[in-house]
């Protein structure tokens, strides 16, 4: 069976994948033929997840890290889970996110090794940069990790993250168009999580409105704005995110292609593979805010379509 990537850049404003779970359809295809490697924002969508049993749930710093060739994938299937949450959380949205883990717990077995409460408020802000990408920062990271060494204490491989966001998120992305502008700033936590411990890690933001909208919306961002909390959809990848390590099961070696959107190839997977002589396509149908195409990078492969993909690879 081959082995392939499919990645979404998060905060980039991918016209599929930069919504909520909105490229999973085509990730669930792709998945059916080959084991895949995955990026969170491909999969997540709230209170829903696209994710399958023959995906590897990988976030963005280890991804990196895995195309270098410097970490590897063992595949896993029901990790013990740790759960870090914001101090700035109030107690009402708090108590929403523990019923949300208890019944992830009951429907789906999941294994949640317990939660911690940072010491410290995280102090999280996030903004739309010139590029249009989605940006932000992160004022005490030092008390992510101090919560992460006591859930590694208590046994956890995987850490989902909850931090306390301002309330977002705007007509535009509602509409359809522009950036989700919480991704950026949520591929920091993750980030920061991953490279200091090399375990599995995703965030889901907790915002003080936690009323269900009554509007409707973009179906792509749908997901979002009939839930008050997305943690569901991180627990449901983190229980079968793969191990990370120095030597595994998979390594880059083992990757046959990668598939990313067609104006968002200026990234380290892309580098990576095009150095190694690897595939890598490119879907015209899915743009982004960026501009850096494979007309100024020429060793990738463009395709038209997701579907046009799927049966060169397949059929």
């Amino acid at each position: 069976m081959k082995t392939g990537a499919f990645i979404v850049p998060t905060g980039v404003g991918a016209s599929i994948g930069g919504f909520a779970g909105d490229a999973s359809i085509w990730a669930r295809k792709f998945a059916e033929k080959c084991r895949l490697i995955v990026n969170p924002n491909v999969v997540n969508a709230a209170c829903f997840s696209g994710i399958t049993e023959n995906m590897l749930y990988v976030e963005g710093y280890s991804l990196d890290e895995f195309f270098k060739g410097n970490l590897c994938l063992t595949p896993s299937y029901h990790n013990k889970i740790g759960i870090i949450f914001d101090k700035s959380i109030s107690q009402p949205v708090l108590n929403v996110h523990i019923n949300t883990i208890n019944a992830v717990e009951t429907v789906y077995g999941l294994d949640i090794c317990g939660y911690e409460i940072t010491e410290e408020e995280v102090g999280v802000d996030f903004f739309i940069d010139k590029s249009g990408a989605s940006m932000g920062n992160v004022k005490n990271l030092q008390t992510l990790k101090y919560a992460a060494q006591n859930l590694l204490r208590k046994g956890a491989e995987a850490i989902a993250v909850v931090c306390h966001f301002p309330d977002e998120q705007g007509d535009d992305y509602a509409n359809g168009v522009g950036v989700d502008p919480v991704g950026g700033v949520e591929a920091i936590i993750s980030h920061y999580i991953s490279k200091e411990f090399i375990i599995p890690c995703a965030h889901a933001p907790a915002f003080d409105d936690i009323n269900i909208s009554t509007e409707i919306v973009d179906k792509r961002c749908a997901a979002e704005y009939i839930t008050p909390t997305f943690l569901p959809c991180i627990l449901l990848g983190l229980n079968q995110a793969p191990l990370l390590s120095y030597s595994g099961a998979i390594s880059i070696s083992d990757l046959d292609f990668l598939i990313v959107p067609y104006n968002s190839i200026g990234n380290i997977p892309v580098l990576e593979m095009t150095k190694r002589g690897k595939k890598v396509y490119a879907v015209k149908e899915n743009k982004s805010v960026l501009n850096v195409t494979p007309e100024n990078f020429n060793k990738c492969s463009i395709v038209n379509t997701y579907q046009e993909l799927y049966n060169k690879l397949f059929n």
